[in-house]
């Protein structure tokens, strides 16, 4: 995209809404009361916004390489307690998608320099799953079988902090874990199950 065309873009964009919507603008300073707060891939081809369809202000988004939610990431962690005791959003959800450059790197045997301790956490969930993922003759499968796997360990992570725990017990916030295929468009939902996951181990996380 050229760098100069963007504003006269932008200038087409608020024509447009104001046209279907003089009030438009108002509307959005007026705040947000956002229902989601999704963690998305920064992969330039995955748009969170738009492939749900949603509006401005619907969805709270937090993107970074490979659709990470690490304890220690501070930046993730501050949106995470700013959407869910704040904005009071009613889903969480972690979504991934195939042909995640983050995952293809967290496979390969190479020193990436800083980002190095970053596809550590991905070679974690290898780690975690890696009699499953080594049963998996097909490397593409196995490619597309760790990337879900990646997306479920990062809503088991979610759901080990105090945030996402309060939330639930006290007005059943829910969290998700998709899988974008950016080969045919559609958003799938995991449907994991995250009782059957946590039931030997959450007394180790549960905080009350």
């Amino acid at each position: 995209m050229d760098i100069k065309s963007i504003f006269e873009n932008n200038k087409n964009w608020i024509a447009e809404k104001l046209e279907t919507s003089p009030t438009y603008f108002d509307n959005l300073g007026e705040g947000q009361s956002p229902e989601i707060l999704y963690i998305g891939c920064s992969d330039s081809r995955v748009t969170a916004e738009e492939l749900m369809g949603a509006n401005p202000g619907e969805v709270f988004v937090h993107r970074n390489i490979a659709n990470m939610f690490i304890s220690i990431d501070l930046n993730a962690m501050s949106v995470v307690n700013y959407a869910v005791n704040y904005l009071e959003v009613k889903h969480v959800v972690v979504c991934g998608h195939y042909g995640c450059g983050g995952v293809k790197a967290a496979m390969m045997s190479k020193d990436l320099g800083i980002l190095n301790p970053w596809l550590r956490n991905i070679r974690d969930v290898y780690r975690l799953h890696m009699e499953e993922l080594n049963a998996i003759q097909d490397e593409e499968k196995k490619y597309d079988r760790l990337i879900e796997l990646n997306v479920q360990e990062q809503c088991v992570n979610l759901i080990k902090t105090a945030d996402i725990q309060k939330a639930f017990r006290e007005r059943g916030l829910l969290v998700h874990g998709w899988v974008f295929d950016v080969h045919t468009g559609r958003l799938i939902d995991l449907k994991i199950d995250f009782k059957g996951i946590l039931e030997h181990i959450m007394k180790i996380y549960r905080l009350d």
